[in-house]
């Protein structure tokens, strides 16, 4: 397994595998890797004749009083899950590496990240976009692949490749849960055995919702009351939004016509954790 820790000696790398007819496979995370991250990688296997991680704990989407000092880091621990896929290259630069003295350029999908998770966090999403932006660069892969805990990100991305015609697929791959419906999340780790004990109400509100759906419910309004129950009901659970939108737009909706997504943010302790589901009505058969 290659460990690269420059822009320009990526870029290099990325040439030799193009030059060579080969395809590759980007993964971008910010490591303390879980199963999560390694299904994507095991797909990206699948699909590319080379696969490439990026371990970046990125400053920019971080705000001035979040966690970018506290983000749980292990290289080695990373390092050695990899080589399970395995994955041939690991993109590892430092942030001078990645935002030169005097760096003043930005990327930003604008629309689609002023709701959820962009209201709560302003300029998240225009780091996440940029350095994306940037890995695709310094990558030049053939496809990413993305997952759909982070749902906005994954939208906000596909916004990007399409407005600024990245010439790349993106793949979108499902949430990886634990065997008790916690979605799996590097941001876990802080969680006491208490707080996460509480925290699996965010996958049965999920359920719930999903039941109240599958039996007619198409008011967005209803699904978010029935969740919202549900995690006042687990007690210590600090709301920070849920909504009912539509899956692609991420707008806001007056009733279920097309695919929605309910998306759900808390705070629980000190730990900030998201969950979401995408329900989809029936197609009505003439």
């Amino acid at each position: 397994m290659e460990i690269i820790s420059t822009p320009a000696a990526m870029q290099r790398r990325s040439d030799e595998i193009r030059r060579a007819g080969k395809t590759l496979a980007l993964v971008p995370t910010m490591g303390f890797l879980h199963e999560g991250h390694l299904s994507l990688m095991r797909e990206g296997r699948r699909r590319a004749d080379f696969v490439a991680t990026s371990i970046f704990v990125n400053p920019t989407q971080f705000g001035p009083n979040e966690d970018f000092g506290r983000y749980p880091r292990s290289f080695d621990r990373d390092c050695d899950l990899m080589r399970t896929v395995p994955v041939d290259i690991v993109f590892a630069p430092e942030a001078s590496a990645m935002y030169e003295p005097g760096a003043e350029t930005w990327v930003e999908a604008t629309e689609i990240t002023t709701g959820l998770c962009g209201a709560h966090r302003p300029g998240h999403f225009r780091g996440v976009t940029t350095v994306v932006a940037k890995l695709f660069n310094v990558a030049k892969p053939h496809l990413a692949l993305f997952g759909e805990k982070d749902f906005q990100q994954l939208r906000a991305i596909q916004r990007m490749v399409r407005d600024l015609n990245f010439d790349l697929e993106i793949v979108p791959m499902p949430i990886v849960r634990e065997s008790d419906g916690l979605a799996m999340s590097s941001r876990n780790a802080y969680l006491s055995a208490d707080e996460r004990r509480r925290a699996l109400a965010l996958s049965r509100a999920l359920a719930a919702a999903h039941e109240a759906f599958g039996a007619g419910e198409r008011d967005p309004r209803a699904l978010v009351r029935t969740a919202c129950g549900v995690l006042r009901a687990g007690g210590g659970i600090e709301l920070e939004y849920v909504e009912a939108v539509d899956s692609e737009t991420l707008a806001r909706i007056e009733t279920v016509e097309r695919p929605v997504v309910l998306a759900i943010a808390v705070r629980i302790g000190k730990t900030r954790l998201i969950d979401n589901a995408v329900f989809a009505p029936r197609p009505v058969l003439n």
